[in-house]
């Protein structure tokens, strides 16, 4: 797909070139986002989508550079392929504690692109930054970006954003006879116990994970 480039969109698409050229390989997003002062991933991932569907990159969201020019590619023209990029755009929200909860917080102006097989089912989907580890044995870090589709109810050991007393956390959803359980995927943590006393709803489940590694 032949698509013209903004002004911005052009930067960032000459940074990873000149990158390239230089090092023999690409930036990571961690490097786009500092080098731009960008203010989070999303955006880095916002721009990474325009230029994949403009038809200069391809990315691995895998790889920690997974970012490679199409202009790089030297095979012959008949058999180069390209593919559009199929990512849908959610609102990320602010962040989530995989810890301690904390205060929710959002911010519905602020958007990251995400693969459209993580937002297949209807649905309302948004997105948060993780911080803190009590989710790492279920491989859920802080840095993590949490693809979530909004819903008020559970099964049994799904994972879930919970609001706690108006702050939100990523936990396991158990429900007992007279109590609602938290579970941390942590071995040095304990349950989360939410009884009568709390102030307690279900703002969605986690349906997948977007990761930078750098």
């Amino acid at each position: 797909m032949n698509m013209a480039l903004t002004k911005k969109q052009n930067q960032v698409y000459l940074y990873i070139k000149e990158y390239f050229d230089k090092e023999g390989y690409a930036p990571t997003q961690k490097e786009i986002k500092e080098h731009f002062g960008l203010k989070s991933f999303g955006s880095v991932n916002k721009y990474m989508h325009y230029l994949q569907e403009a038809g200069k990159i391809e990315i691995d969201w895998n790889a920690r550079r997974g970012i490679k020019l199409l202009e790089e590619i030297t095979a012959p023209p008949a058999m180069v392929t390209t593919h559009q990029a199929q990512f849908s755009e959610v609102p990320l929200l602010g962040d989530v504690a995989a810890g301690n909860p904390i205060e929710a917080i959002e911010n519905p102006s602020e958007h990251t692109m995400v693969p459209n097989h993580m937002v297949a089912k209807p649905g309302r989907y948004f997105a948060l930054n993780v911080q803190g580890d009590s989710m790492i044995n279920d491989g859920i870090f802080e840095g993590d970006i949490l693809v979530c589709r909004a819903q008020e109810n559970a099964n049994q050991g799904q994972t879930v954003i919970a609001v706690v007393d108006n702050e939100a956390t990523v936990k396991n959803f158990y429900k007992k006879k007279n109590s609602i359980e938290l579970h941390p995927a942590n071995d040095r943590l304990s349950p989360f116990i939410i009884t009568g006393q709390n102030d307690f709803r279900i703002a969605g489940i986690v349906v997948g994970l977007l990761r930078s590694y750098e």
